[in-house]
């Protein structure tokens, strides 16, 4: 059986939370990145699965999960992906194989195209991708007094709910653990004003240009009824990423990890064992 650690490192000035797996030091690393208002709770179902052949580490990105909120933070896709490279290096990894789901398959992408000889494989599930910066109009509105208080006030009015069943297909699957687990970083306010530095931070995603010289061997998994990043995004990213192979599962949302942990484990193993 695996064992948990949980950690914490301080990568440009703030607490970053970061999970480690070791279940036999011999075997290889793999990185685990979450979404959007997301955390390592995404992973919870597939990372039993995956320490049959991987140590995992999964990290918290800021200001998700259990990592500092801080307005100090830089919260760029580029500087995100320098806390994964920084962490990586800090613990002696000289080789990793890679899991972003959404949000964070693209902050893998900025992290593969800055340091391609860090990573053996990645998997990206359900990646953002092709999305420009924040409305100029957004981004000057995010400075006014209390914006960060619109933002818990439209998260809050939408409801964690809401928010799970426009990610999972199956609607059954949601229930009191994922509800908490999902809701339980928003309790801390910091977040608010941590997501309003981010609206102004964040750059556009990686364009095609860049994509194409990633040569990094790349699998895409998407759920085909997903509404956030719908399988065109992932059929565009798989023609732009040049070394890449695309699977798509039927009846299955955004939340990949959730929906279809067995599914996407045996489908990593089959990518990243052979």
């Amino acid at each position: 059986m695996q064992h948990r650690v949980d950690n914490k490192m301080k990568i440009q000035g703030i607490n970053i939370h970061f999970e480690k797996y070791i279940k036999d030091p011999f075997h290889p690393t793999m990185v685990l990145v979450h979404g959007f208002l997301s955390s390592t709770f995404s992973f919870r179902k597939l990372i039993p699965l995956l320490t049959s052949h991987f140590n995992i580490i999964a990290i918290d990105l800021p200001p998700f999960g259990k990592t500092e909120k801080s307005t100090r933070f830089t919260y760029s896709y580029y500087n995100m992906a320098k806390v994964i490279i920084d962490l990586l290096q800090r613990l002696n990894i000289q080789k990793a194989y890679a899991v972003g789901h959404s949000m964070g398959g693209q902050i893998l992408l900025y992290a593969a195209n800055k340091q391609p000889d860090l990573f053996q494989k990645i998997v990206l599930l359900c990646s953002s991708g092709y999305r420009k910066r924040s409305h100029p109009t957004l981004i000057i509105s995010s400075y006014l007094p209390y914006f960060s208080l619109i933002i818990r006030r439209r998260l809050k009015n939408k409801g964690v709910w809401k928010s799970l069943c426009d990610v999972v297909h199956d609607h059954s699957l949601i229930n009191q653990e994922m509800i908490k687990g999902y809701v339980e970083p928003f309790y801390d306010n910091a977040i608010f004003r941590a997501l309003t530095k981010m609206i102004r931070d964040l750059e556009g995603d990686l364009p095609s240009e860049e994509l194409q010289k990633i040569q990094i061997p790349s699998l895409l998994i998407w759920g085909e009824e997903d509404r956030i990043v719908p399988i065109e995004i992932g059929k565009r990213l798989y023609q732009d990423l040049p070394n890449s192979d695309f699977i798509s599962i039927r009846n299955t949302g955004h939340l990949v990890p959730e929906e279809r942990p067995h599914h996407v484990s045996n489908f990593i193993f089959d990518f990243c064992l052979t």
